[in-house]
């Protein structure tokens, strides 16, 4: 019988592992991954998926959250014991995540997550945000944590848990909606000012590659969008999260036929190419600009603002300058591609008018605004009570209703 090699050693048998008070809350494949450090995530995920991993005696999906007592059986698997040094930080990275930090205390950290960085390391990436933190903070590499997660384009706040028992408060949170996420974006054919879109979200994996797209299977998904500037065609968005689905505010811009520029997954290709000619970027222009929550530790409420970087600024630069008239973005697609013909697009709504009584509300209509309009943000009320949704979302769950106190409690926030 051969020999194992002595940098891949495989576990002499079955091993079970009781869950103390201190690592209670984390999921199971996160906490397969700490434990079976040099394992790659796709065998992780593969024996999770076969029923190798089992939970009190039970098979369990990755996205389960382990319970203080619970027993986890972990199959043999080959564990790397390499001496191999994970990759230096670079200083460029480490100063800039280090002017990037907006808020720290004893329980959490916030850092203004730079656009291009991804927040954890896997499918050839070797050093995500979490991973760098650790190695910066060698002393609670342990216990860092992400509180949740921004896609790897995405910059802005984002939340660090410097212990993992706050880790379950403030995910708890979270999840009851006591968090509020802020996002703004440039797009291309918003109209009017005030928009809600409530569309259901599937998502699907091809590979490495993850797609989202509207589907009546999917799961119920809002996103309030609101005017903040005018150029033209372009203008600049405040997103707020209704929940927190892959991909929300990407899909649904889509959707709604105002697609953010600079998205090379749900964007449209040949305005992207225009507008990166023009601003001198290829980022996508998604940014998390705030988060208000109240502290679950001290009970302070906090409101976070992540400034926005060199690129976007230098963006809204261009367009101010321009005022619109300048652009000369090729002409818009009559509509997005569609991902399947089950995909359907929102009724034409818009918010009532601000100021009028409920009952004579007004629907208003999309009218040519002149180029460098500026609604200063926070002068106008809280987005649409009047909702956009799209058809085949589920029946019944209106802006008031449960799909949105739902939504809250699933608050699991990605941009």
């Amino acid at each position: 019988m051969p020999e194992t090699p002595a940098s891949m050693p495989a576990l002499p048998a079955v091993s079970h592992v009781q869950i103390d008070a201190e690592r209670a809350g984390q999921r199971l494949d996160n906490f397969l991954i700490a434990t079976l450090k040099g394992v790659p995530r796709s065998r992780i995920y593969r024996i999770i998926r076969d029923g190798q991993v089992r939970v009190n005696g039970r098979r369990a999906k990755q996205t389960q959250r382990l319970e203080a007592g619970d027993e986890v059986r972990i199959p043999p698997v080959r564990v790397a014991t390499s001496d191999a040094q994970p990759p230096p930080v670079g200083q460029a990275l480490a100063e800039r995540l280090e002017r990037s930090l907006i808020h720290e205390d004893e329980w959490l950290c916030v850092y203004n997550k730079p656009a291009g960085l991804a927040v954890h390391g896997g499918s050839g990436i070797s050093l995500g945000l979490i991973e760098t933190l650790r190695l910066l903070r060698p002393t609670e590499a342990t216990s860092l944590e992400l509180v949740h997660r921004l896609d790897r384009d995405t910059s802005g706040a984002i939340m660090v848990a410097r212990q993992r028992s706050f880790l379950r408060r403030v995910q708890r949170l979270m999840q009851a909606g006591g968090i509020e996420k802020r996002y703004w974006l440039l797009c291309r054919g918003f109209s009017g000012t005030q928009k809600t879109i409530e569309a259901p979200l599937l998502k699907q994996s091809y590979g490495n590659e993850r797609v989202v797209r509207v589907s009546q299977e999917g799961k119920a998904s809002r996103t309030d969008f609101r005017l903040l500037e005018r150029f033209g065609d372009v203008a600049l968005v405040e997103a707020t999260l209704g929940t927190g689905r892959t991909h929300q505010i990407r899909v649904h811009a889509r959707f709604g036929g105002f697609p953010l520029l600079g998205d090379d997954k749900y964007g449209e290709p040949a305005v992207n190419q225009a507008w990166s000619e023009q601003v001198g970027s290829t980022r996508m222009f998604l940014h998390a600009r705030s988060l208000v929550l109240r502290h679950p530790e001290t009970g302070e409420q906090l409101v976070l603002e992540a400034p926005l970087d060199e690129a976007f600024d230098q963006a809204l630069g261009h367009l101010r300058g321009a005022t619109g008239a300048a652009m000369t973005l090729p002409a818009a697609a009559s509509q997005a591609p569609r991902s399947s013909a089950r995909d359907s697009r929102p009724r034409d709504s818009s918010a009532p008018a601000p100021g009028r009584a409920k009952g004579g509300a007004k629907k208003a209509t999309a009218q040519p605004a002149p180029a460098a309009r500026r609604v200063p943000a926070g002068s106008s009320p809280r987005p649409a009570t009047a909702s956009r949704r799209g058809a085949g979302a589920p029946a019944g769950r209106g802006t008031k209703g449960g799909a949105a106190r739902g939504a809250g409690r699933r608050n699991r926030t990605r941009g």
